[in-house]
């Protein structure tokens, strides 16, 4: 089943995604709520009841009426809190070599995540940008995940019965005020808090168990071999794969829920997929040749990230009608 959020008239929606129409679930059955939040803290109750309403319409015992004219938002538009990962030890092996710092070995050791602002969250369209942020502006190739109970002290043993669905994540990232805060020991912030972007829907793991396939060695949950790519204008920059991710999903949501609650609308993410940025992609490229031709993502560029199974996630890039800056206010 695919999930999406939409809005005709500036009212928010909740519906499904059925062969390529969008249907609302409050119209076809009046227990279900008109909102993806209020319909993620019902837990598996109203998936069961959505589930129904998907098959009916599927098989045609259920004559539903279609939205024809609506804005297409992100799958969980107001998500309780954002989390993202780092799960792919491609990309962070690479990034690291690319600096000339050895591999950090507290990686092979637990799954990290760090919090981004879940105001900032958006799907599908333009994503506008300061002109900060146009400092060596990047995409992240990512997968992610929403959650649909309350937990606390999970083990990841049973983690993933508390994933509502999977659908593609763009962690969006301004390089430059990214390092530059980070070199204070704290961040990121500045350089990640202005756009994350998630979609097209939120597919439940029923429609993934055909490309379940086991987890790393050693390690504990459900992985899924779903090819990632993401191409910007046109061409292929970046190609990987989901069953790459050395962490699992309920091996990061044990981490998160311990000592604290996990609830219903948090969305978290794979972190980047290797070859998944254009830091890592430039970073190899000069390693190997000095006379490389970086790239950063500039106005105008489409981003289109497609994962198997989860769809394709369309941005275009748009500046902000500005000058301000706040690296011209550093102090000296």
């Amino acid at each position: 089943m695919k999930l999406v959020s939409y809005k005709t008239e500036d009212r928010e929606h909740l519906g499904i995604y059925v062969n390529g129409h969008i249907y609302n679930l409050n119209s076809c059955h009046k227990l279900l709520p008109d909102n993806m939040n209020d319909f993620l803290w019902g837990g598996d109750e109203l998936m069961d009841r959505a589930r129904k309403v998907n098959d009916d319409i599927a098989s045609g015992k259920l004559e539903a009426k279609e939205e024809l004219f609506f804005e297409l938002l992100a799958p969980v538009p107001h998500p309780t809190s954002c989390r993202d990962g780092y799960a792919f030890r491609q990309h962070v092996a690479a990034a690291r070599r690319n600096r000339k710092a050895e591999m950090i070995p507290q990686f092979d050791q637990y799954p990290i995540f760090y919090f981004t602002n879940h105001n900032a969250i958006q799907g599908i369209g333009e994503i506008e940008c300061m002109p900060d942020h146009f400092e060596k502006l990047d995409f992240e190739l990512e997968v992610a995940v929403a959650l649909n109970k309350k937990g606390r002290n999970i083990k990841a043993a049973h983690a993933d019965s508390y994933i509502a669905g999977y659908m593609i994540m763009n962690d969006m990232s301004a390089r430059t005020l990214q390092m530059e805060e980070m070199l204070l020991n704290l961040g990121p912030a500045k350089g990640k808090d202005f756009s994350t972007v998630i979609g097209p829907w939120l597919v439940t793991p029923d429609e993934l168990e055909k490309y379940k396939v086991a987890p790393k060695p050693g390690h504990t949950g459900n992985a899924y071999n779903l090819t990632m790519k993401c191409h910007v204008n046109g061409k292929e920059v970046s190609a990987g794969n989901m069953a790459d991710m050395d962490w699992t999903f309920a091996e990061i949501i044990e981490r998160c829920a311990y000592g604290c609650d996990v609830l219903p609308g948090d969305v978290i993410g794979s972190g980047t997929v290797g070859t998944g940025c254009f830091l890592e992609l430039n970073g190899t490229g000069l390693l190997n040749d000095p006379d490389y031709q970086t790239q950063w993502l500039q106005p105008g560029d489409l981003v289109e990230m497609e994962v198997t199974g989860l769809g394709v996630l369309s941005n275009v890039i748009k500046k902000a009608d500005s000058d301000f800056s706040i690296l011209a206010l550093k102090k000296l």
